[in-house]
């Protein structure tokens, strides 16, 4: 397979595969496994979540084109498709775990327009605490923040989360 094809078909993978999660964070994370996915929308207690097991879950078929496409003799396209998908787990990671939910220290703030738009997107989702009525099941694609808010507000805030109180000495 030609390189230029091969570059295509990661491209549009990891292009695809923001409409994939949209789906599978909307209707089954929030739908039928939300077993899994509530312990994200909780505060966390430990290093891990229930939740991370959807990495572990999605992490399969990319592994698996991945073999099959460089390895097993399959379409090579296969392999590029795998690595599109790994790719778009790695900016997941890294925007999601490592920037909103800062599970990894780090020191960066967002100063863009869009890296502000999304966190504050993925915030608005997290605002709500049960596994109806939440905004935004993106994650590298989001409304603008005044119209989630609007949403919210239109849903008379079902399940928002109430706000934390920090003691007083």
């Amino acid at each position: 397979m030609s390189w230029p094809l091969g570059i295509l078909l990661f491209v549009a993978t990891v292009l695809g595969m923001e409409g994939f999660a949209y789906v599978m964070h909307r209707w089954v994370m929030h739908g039928p496994g939300w077993f899994l996915h509530a312990s994200h929308h909780t505060p966390r207690t430990g290093n891990w979540e229930l939740n991370d097991l959807y990495a572990a879950i999605f992490a399969v078929p990319s592994i698996v084109l991945l073999l099959g496409g460089a390895q097993l003799g399959w379409w090579p396209g296969w392999a590029w498709i795998g690595a599109g998908i790994a790719a778009y787990g790695a900016i997941y990671f890294g925007f999601h775990d490592v920037i909103v939910h800062r599970r990894i220290a780090t020191r960066y703030l967002p100063k863009s327009a869009y890296m502000k738009r999304i966190v504050q997107a993925h915030r608005l989702h997290h605002a709500v605490e049960t596994k109806h009525g939440t905004v935004s099941f993106g994650f590298l694609w989001a409304l603008r923040p005044e119209a989630l808010k609007a949403e919210l507000k239109r849903r008379d805030l079902a399940g928002i989360r109430s706000p934390r109180v920090t003691p007083v000495d």
